[in-house]
């Protein structure tokens, strides 16, 4: 799935076009993903183009108030806090700080460095799937994307990888898209958010920071999403228990996410 060439926007893609299976596909121009958009100019034709209406931002209050999201013109914010929970029982997890640990070494690599940063970001997964704040926040997600009169949606964190990476594994596990095509699409990502991020990843080896620290902190491994998918294994026993019993999304609105953003060939 190719980047949208966006200008003010890292990491803006459409699901759309994303093989299913039996000659059915993603809808095009309906469910977007992307990092964080403190920097998106509503003038700015390639995002305006897209005429989102609907923006979903998985990110902490931290990261809002740090960084509050401009909208696209006409767009409607929805928060979903997804890490609320976690970050009061565990503290901040690297999916919400990777900007302070990539700006300090010596930080990185007291916290998660020697294999701590990969066994934080399977926690965080796992988190995804059992915390109450993750739930809620992904109910959100898919009551918004199950609304028959919606316009296009954009789902968001800050990097545009893990939380946003759980919330498009999820659609598009419900969609009826194979494994393959689920994690090829999760680690489509990682050109993107390495070239966003490049600078902060050159600041933090020139600083003496371990590189392989950097890329565990700013990719995404299968690793972490096999953690989530193990935990929506062992709890619920499907996705579609998950989504149903876990999340709490009523099986008419399955349906018409399935509707909405499902094209069969001719």
């Amino acid at each position: 799935m190719p980047a949208i060439p966006a200008v003010t926007v890292a990491n803006l893609r459409d699901l759309g076009t994303l093989p299913l299976g039996a000659g059915r596909s993603v809808r095009e121009g309906l469910v977007f993903r992307a990092g964080q958009l403190d920097r998106l100019d509503p003038e700015d034709s390639v995002v305006a183009g897209l005429g989102i209406r609907t923006v979903v931002d998985f990110r902490t209050d931290a990261e809002r108030a740090e960084r509050p999201d401009r909208m696209p013109a006409g767009g409607r914010l929805v928060i979903a806090d997804v890490l609320a929970d976690f970050l009061a029982t565990s503290g901040l997890p690297p999916a919400a700080r990777l900007k302070t640990l990539l700006a300090d070494p010596a930080l990185a690599e007291e916290h998660l460095g020697g294999g701590r940063a990969q066994a934080a970001f399977t926690r965080t997964y796992r988190a995804f799937v059992n915390t109450e704040s993750a739930r809620a926040s992904y109910r959100a997600f898919l009551a918004e994307l199950g609304d028959p009169f919606a316009g296009p949606l954009l789902f968001h964190c800050t990097a545009g990888k893990d939380r946003t990476g759980w919330a498009a594994t999820v659609v598009l596990s419900l969609l009826g898209a194979d494994e393959k095509t689920v994690m090829a699409e999760y680690l489509s990502v990682n050109p993107g958010v390495r070239q966003a991020f490049a600078p902060m990843i050159e600041g933090f080896t020139a600083q003496g920071g371990d590189p392989e620290l950097a890329l565990a902190l700013i990719g995404v491994v299968p690793e972490y999403l096999e953690a989530a998918l193990d935990e929506v294994a062992v709890r619920h026993g499907s996705m579609e228990k998950y989504v149903r019993e876990g999340l709490g999304v009523p099986d008419e609105v399955t349906e018409v996410i399935r509707e909405r953003l499902t094209v069969h060939a001719a």
